[in-house]
């Protein structure tokens, strides 16, 4: 059983396919009777030292909003942060009821998600697992839950910390219930790293970045987060496309996480991810229908670990130009198409990431993304948001306080700067 100290660990968090040849790609959509394409995903984590949160005998309702629709769903579970097998005792995925912070679902929708025609399953330490198809009728632009129990003591090693969603822990095995009573709510993904569809979309857009990518500053539950927002963009235009968020808030290009000392932020450094370059095949390569990459990455690599960095940690433009390259090299062996997006401006953030040096190498990053030719385009989202009269710094319409990250507008106006001929 949970404690109230780990449940209130876990609510803290509140606070805070690949193209392939065509032969490969149509024998396996004849072997499932349709291609799949990802919908929604999270980026699974470790957690910081210590010892974690542990449930036990608990459903886990997560409420996750699809970017395109289908006839059939598929979830993707995970342990690969776990150091022991995960039993899963039942997985079950509806339609959700209502809007904002419902866990509700849709009477006559819900569905049992089984795995290899097994309902409850084990899931190796270090290992994803994928579900067998399930038909549902699942409309664009509309919200999932994906319910999960765990019926043995169950440490949560696994997750996605920033869900800028209000998910919901419940006693027992109330993965069929239409609602659920709530023994905690918390702001993060537990053991559950994707959604896929099967039906008219043709190819999934991933987004892979940081904060400002994962949604950080927007306001929860209302799915503002500028890779949501391009969804709808696309839907309005009638292209079936999924968008997958791969945004992760801390997340540095070239290096494992090294938040400043005495920024406060070191105590959750586990949730920031690996680089970029280490988890590019586990996090984008994997993604279902992956046919177009945007990366918007670099500012936590000039910002952590401070300006008063060791000699080792401190990065210049051709550090980050070499890393964007790599991005580059790997997306196109994977058939993708690789959009890089301008770093957005930061002149007096107040997390200390600014300096001239920094800027000096903002800029020259920007001017390689934008002239350079070598990403396949490039999405000029500092132009989008920074301010007319100083441009090193966000224009005070889109700021979210902090001079760093866009607020709900800030990510409209991104949205709004990719433009829709290259998808």
């Amino acid at each position: 059983m949970s404690t109230r100290r780990e449940v209130l660990a876990l609510a803290s968090g509140a606070a805070l396919a690949a193209t392939v040849p065509a032969g490969t790609a149509a024998a396996a959509a004849s072997r499932d009777g349709a291609g799949w394409t990802a919908t929604w995903a999270a980026v699974p984590t470790t957690i910081p030292p210590g010892a974690p949160t542990v449930l036990e005998d608990r459903t886990v309702r997560h409420v996750v909003h699809v970017s395109a629709g289908g006839e059939q769903v598929r979830v993707r579970l995970t342990n690969e942060f776990g150091e022991q097998p995960l039993a899963v005792g039942e997985v079950r995925v509806a339609r959700r009821a209502g809007d904002g912070a419902s866990t509700a679902t849709v009477p006559g929708t819900d569905r049992r998600v089984t795995f290899g025609g097994r309902a409850a399953t084990t899931i190796p330490a270090g290992a994803p697992l994928v579900s067998d198809p399930v038909r549902l009728h699942v409309p664009a632009g509309t919200e999932l839950t994906v319910s999960i129990y765990l019926p043995r003591r169950t440490p949560v090693t696994t997750l996605a910390a920033f869900a800028y969603q209000d998910n919901v822990i419940a006693a027992g095995n109330v993965t069929a219930a239409r609602t659920v009573t709530p023994t905690a709510v918390l702001a993060q993904n537990l053991f559950l790293s994707g959604v896929s569809v099967a039906g008219r979309a043709a190819g999934a857009v991933v987004a892979l970045g940081d904060s400002i990518t994962n949604g950080a500053n927007t306001v929860a539950n209302l799915n503002h987060r500028w890779p949501d927002l391009l969804a709808r963009r696309l839907r309005d235009a009638r292209r079936d496309r999924g968008v997958v968020n791969l945004g992760v808030s801390g997340n540095r290009l070239l290096r494992d996480p090294n938040p400043p000392a005495g920024s406060g932020a070191e105590a959750y450094a586990a949730f920031f991810g690996h680089s970029a370059l280490r988890r590019f095949d586990r996090d984008v390569v994997a993604q279902p229908g992956a046919r177009f990459l945007i990366v918007l990455l670099g500012v936590n690599d000039l910002g952590h670990p401070g300006t008063a960095a060791p000699a080792d940690e401190v990065v210049t433009a051709d550090d980050l130009i070499g890393g964007h390259r790599q991005l580059i090299a790997r997306a196109h062996q994977a058939g993708l198409l690789a959009y890089g997006a301008t770093i957005l401006p930061f002149k007096g953030d107040t997390l200390g990431f600014w300096s001239e040096a920094n800027e000096r190498k903002r800029a020259t990053l920007n001017r390689w993304v934008r002239t350079g030719g070598e990403y396949d385009a490039a999405i000029d989202f500092d132009a989008a948001v920074r301010d007319r009269t100083d441009i090193l710094r966000l224009d005070p319409a889109y700021d979210s306080g902090d001079h760093l990250h866009p607020n709900d507008a800030g990510m409209a106006a991104l949205a709004a700067a990719v433009p829709l001929r290259l998808l």
